[in-house]
């Protein structure tokens, strides 16, 4: 019996032991290799500071690219189409609108045409101009704190939008890109709105005489043909379709009718979307921050509200003076040397620094 136990105490060891030498050894470093791919994996989908803005620049991180890609190339494209685009519409204000507004407005309304379009296309080529060409400023070393823009290949301060302008819109250069906004904005609700009545005639006469040229070549008048006023029902109650003496319908009015439709279509969709682009970031400097800084200032506000603290945006010295700090008003006249006229000085501090503090409620007794 003694030795059946023993002999059974041997086999059950060979077996144990048979069955650790067959067990696969990983060595350590695929152990090491597998669990730092294990980790980045969780990282690309776990993270204590995630929300649903993260998750969005995820998302759209290749559309980033694609457009980072071709406005590295295109740039220049972009900055020939907005001057052609805006040429088109110089030209057809000044050799079709013009001699109409001479003939027919009183003297008063010339005057103001003329003054209004002439220092809104200046103040528009000035800022386009100074936007495109001045740099928006680099730190003096490379900083983390301070955003790359991958268009650009280099760091601005502090910020970064790659527009259509072919160059980064940075501390130095904001001033001119907000101010092109706001009036290539102010342009074209300007032609929009003086120029709606003149796109109602174009549109009726284009489709006045496409109806006109069809009844010529025997399309059948129907009650739309009555109702816009085409044909007369004298005409229709007859036994035939009676000529009516039309004024020729020249390539020359033809041309003048398609400008300008094309101006007023042109000039309202741009001053909606473009609108609506100069409102937020109008909305921005009132708030007396950028639109990196909105995302910093949120984040530091919801982290300071868990510990029941207010969080206060440091760069901001009140709605109206961060306004008086963007545009460089420091005096009662610089609102019309700064703001109302072309004007070339350089924005406060380097973007890092700052030299205007508010001491007081009001900075700038303006």
């Amino acid at each position: 019996m003694h030795h059946c136990s023993s002999a059974m105490y041997l086999l059950l060891r060979c077996l144990r032991g048979c069955s650790r030498h067959s067990r696969i050894r990983i060595p350590r470093r695929l152990k090491r290799l597998v669990s730092y791919i294990k980790l980045i994996f969780n990282s690309l989908y776990f993270n204590s500071l995630i929300n649903s803005e993260v998750v969005m620049d995820s998302i759209l991180e290749p559309v980033f690219w694609t457009v980072e890609v071709i406005t590295r190339w295109f740039g220049m494209v972009f900055v020939v189409l907005v001057v052609a685009l805006t040429s088109s519409v110089v030209f057809i204000a000044y050799f079709c609108l013009l001699p109409l507004v001479l003939h027919t407005y009183p003297p008063a309304w010339i005057f103001w045409h003329i003054c209004y379009g002439h220092w809104n296309l200046v103040m528009i080529v000035f800022h386009y101009y100074k936007a495109t060409n001045t740099p928006p400023g680099n730190p003096p070393k490379m900083k983390s704190d301070v955003p790359f823009v991958s268009v650009c290949k280099k760091c601005v301060i502090p910020k970064p939008a790659r527009t259509w302008l072919n160059n980064c819109v940075g501390h130095f250069n904001h001033r001119y890109f907000f101010s092109f906004c706001l009036y290539l904005t102010l342009g074209c609700l300007y032609c929009s709105v003086s120029g709606r009545y003149l796109f109602l005639d174009a549109y009726s006469a284009i489709d006045h005489f496409r109806h006109m040229e069809a009844e010529k070549q025997g399309v059948p008048v129907t009650s739309i043909g009555l109702l816009i006023g085409i044909v007369p029902s004298e005409g229709v109650a007859g036994k035939g379709v009676q000529e009516i003496s039309q004024p020729p319908y020249t390539y020359k009015d033809r041309m003048f009718h398609k400008s300008v439709i094309y101006m007023w279509v042109l000039t309202s969709t741009v001053a909606v979307a473009l609108g609506a682009l100069t409102l937020w970031h109008a909305v921005l400097i009132t708030r007396g921050e950028t639109s990196i800084e909105r995302h910093i200032n949120n984040k530091e506000a919801k982290r300071m509200a868990k510990h029941g603290k207010v969080y206060r945006n440091p760069f901001s010295y009140g709605k109206l003076n961060n306004w008086k700090v963007f545009f460089g008003v420091e005096k009662r006249s610089h609102w019309l040397t700064r703001v109302l006229l072309p004007s070339g000085h350089a924005p406060y501090g380097d973007g890092l620094t700052w030299d205007v503090y508010p001491l007081k409620k009001d900075i700038m007794p303006v």
